[in-house]
């Protein structure tokens, strides 16, 4: 392990979040590009944080070409420091390219995307690990668009049986209605609504759920997949977040819509069962990674 964060010379700063300070930086040594996130560390706890010691070792064990690879870590008094490989861009850059240019992302792109994507996941889940925090901010897309996941702050392992964890995980418009009404028993199925809101923005050109607080998110989600049956889900009896809803009466009771009424403009019968395969209100009978890997979507890919 490298024990002096000099090595690395900063050359510009790419992202901040609460996560950390992420770098572009030059190894001295290699002269190769890597990336640097910096988190700073509080004095008044000792030792390094949980949540970043479990970063550390989830990332230690994960070697995939679709997942990014940590090179060192370095750890000082006052902060720890990842070294990653370098990737130029992420999707939430490209996206937004594509938007200032008015134009849509070519539709083999969104398939390479698509698939790089999946096939990172697949390797995690298959690991026993969720990722928790999908977004496009978190796909980063070295050379030859190749996908890279990461923005592991909030992954976790799972366990056997299921386990319960924090509702308080992946960005708003990516995360699982489940999640959102409070459930806290859940495995890989969150991942892949994350996943099918992604595919869907790369399909549109925007966002598929635009929601300013969780249950406005719910409201939006269920106007197109219909609103859940209590009856059919009991746990929601107990969900305060469910027997509030918007209006402090539950929420308003819709039927499921057709994604091809919901959004013409996709127009591609493939793309539209992928999203009925994802975007399932019921965590268990969302498609697996595995599953959509085999859709005939990605046939002529």
């Amino acid at each position: 392990m490298i024990k002096n964060v000099s090595r690395y010379m900063k050359l510009n700063k790419i992202s901040e979040d609460a996560h950390g300070t992420i770098y572009k930086a030059k190894d001295v040594q290699s002269e190769k590009i890597v990336a640097i996130k910096k988190l700073r560390l509080n004095p008044e706890i000792e030792g390094t944080p949980s949540t970043a010691i479990r970063e550390i070792s989830i990332l230690k064990e994960l070697k995939h070409p679709n997942i990014v690879h940590l090179l060192d870590v370095i750890h000082t008094s006052k902060k720890l420091s990842f070294i990653f490989e370098y990737c130029e861009t992420d999707l939430k850059k490209i996206e937004e390219e594509y938007l200032a240019k008015k134009e849509k992302m070519p539709k083999n792109l969104i398939k390479k995307y698509l698939k790089g994507i999946l096939e990172g996941i697949s390797y995690l889940h298959k690991k026993k690990i969720i990722h928790r925090d999908l977004k496009p901010e978190n796909i980063l897309i070295g050379e030859n668009d190749t996908v890279k996941l990461t923005g592991f702050g909030l992954a976790r392992g799972t366990g056997v049986p299921i386990q319960t964890y924090t509702n308080e995980v992946v960005s708003l418009w990516y995360r699982a209605p489940d999640i959102l009404l409070g459930s806290k028993m859940y495995e890989n199925s969150i991942d892949l609504w994350s996943i099918g809101c992604i595919f869907g923005e790369m399909l549109l050109g925007r966002n598929l759920f635009e929601g300013k607080n969780d249950a406005e998110q719910c409201e939006i989600i269920f106007k197109i997949i219909g609103t859940p049956d209590e009856e059919e889900f009991q746990w929601l009896k107990e969900s305060p977040e469910w027997n509030a809803g918007l209006t402090g009466e539950g929420f308003t009771k819709y039927n499921k819509t057709n994604f091809k009424n919901v959004f013409p403009e996709i127009n591609d019968d493939n793309a539209y069962d992928i999203l009925e395969k994802l975007l399932v209100f019921d965590p268990e009978k969302r498609a697996s990674a595995d599953t959509i890997l085999l859709h005939p979507y990605f046939k002529d890919n």
